[in-house]
């Protein structure tokens, strides 16, 4: 074979041609099972290994992908990573991208093990100090998503089983990091509980995987729960799904639907035996009756200022203002406006003309794009312009 008919490459065009081939026939995104060895947070950006115990890949979740993803895995963690391959030119390297990270069974199991067994030891899963449930609740807490199938199920159930039970709806995130929400939530119904008549709380969350329930295996939600003053009624994932806060809760339901069966009585059951007491009972208990509807419309009065559509509008207008606020301070609402924010080709913003070179390639971020270009000259301002300007 003549040197002719052999490709020629300079380094860099081997490892472009490496890298173009990659990304023209491997997968975009992909899963890979693995096991986390030696995470290291530099300049903002994660950096680790990726093994299955008998090969390894580099790992990396940039800093602006890292504030998205909720899972902060620990050395020898087991993870499910969504990846795509990024190839370093300058030195043939081979880096897996992390765009999403989640504990996988393994890890979830571990941090149920690990955290049921600090509370157990604190007596806080003894059996002894579950309260009982109230036996007809006039006013219960709904922790869970808004929307969802779970809150429509709970609705649903409660509406045939008992309606004369107000439900106070608090719509809480249940998945991703939002462990601090959650507890910030139950802390608020302990010191309110009295002021909004709540005689129970009802936190779900509807099915999924036993990775995706992992936040309820959390010690801070844990501690909430077991702190709250209020019996707590937990319906999480499906029948055979058990986290800490199911063990730390008064009463576990194997469902989000069992948790309002377990928490309300049954109408039918009930008026079924209201009319067996109405043969026997006398004028006596129709006055009784009269007197008792009284004392409900006072009740009712005393509570309509403080019904939970008055607070949410109130909240609902504050959260507007803040909203409006926010769009006057957007990046995109300065963008609109004619600034332009610029970008090395790392995407690392520049502010200063030293952090740039001549020649070097930026990139523009209009409020409708993006342009490329590259830099010609450089003309830092001097101190008497400097001045005028201040």
């Amino acid at each position: 074979m003549s040197n002719d008919s052999i490709p020629r490459f300079s380094i860099s065009e081997l490892n472009q041609a490496i890298a173009n081939l990659l990304e023209r026939g491997f997968a975009p995104r992909f899963l890979l099972d693995a096991t986390v060895v030696k995470p290291q947070l530099k300049k903002g950006h994660l950096w680790m290994s990726l093994s299955d115990g008998s090969a390894s890949i580099a790992a990396v979740i940039w800093a602006s992908q890292l504030a998205r993803i909720s899972h902060r895995p620990n050395d020898g963690d087991g993870v499910v990573v969504v990846g795509k391959l990024n190839v370093w030119v300058a030195r043939a390297s081979l880096t897996v991208q992390v765009l999403d990270l989640r504990p996988s069974l393994s890890t979830v199991l571990r941090q149920f093990e690990q955290v049921s067994n600090r509370l157990q030891g604190e007596g806080l899963l003894d059996p002894s100090r579950k309260r009982p449930l109230p036996p007809l609740p006039r006013r219960v807490a709904v922790l869970t998503s808004e929307p969802s199938s779970a809150l429509a199920d709970l609705l649903r159930t409660a509406a045939e089983r008992w309606p004369a039970t107000d439900l106070l709806l608090v719509p809480i995130p249940v998945q991703g990091a939002v462990e601090a929400r959650i507890c910030q939530t139950l802390t608020e119904l302990a010191r309110r509980a009295s002021d909004w008549g709540l005689d129970a709380v009802l936190l779900a969350r509807g099915g999924g995987s036993r990775e995706d329930l992992a936040l309820f295996d959390s010690e801070a939600i844990a501690r909430a729960v077991a702190a709250c003053p209020l019996p707590v009624v937990s319906g999480i994932g499906h029948e055979d799904d058990t986290t800490v806060v199911d063990l730390v809760a008064d009463h576990r339901a194997a469902t989000p639907t069992a948790a309002m069966v377990a928490l309300l009585p049954d109408r039918h059951s009930a008026l079924a035996q209201q009319q067996q007491r109405r043969l026997h009972l006398s004028q006596q208990l129709v006055w009784r009756l009269r007197i008792t509807r009284t004392q409900l419309n006072q009740r009712r009065t005393e509570l309509e200022p403080l019904h939970p559509l008055r607070l949410l509008t109130r909240r609902r207008e504050e959260l507007q203002r803040w909203q409006h606020l926010l769009t006057l301070l957007s990046p995109q609402h300065w963008l609109e406006r004619g600034f332009v924010l610029l970008r090395n080709r790392n995407d690392r913003l520049i502010t200063t003309i030293s952090e740039v070179e001549l020649g070097e390639e930026v990139n523009l971020e209009l409020a409708d794009g993006k342009l490329s270009a590259q830099i010609t000259g450089a003309a830092p301002r001097d101190a008497t312009t400097q001045a005028q300007q201040h």
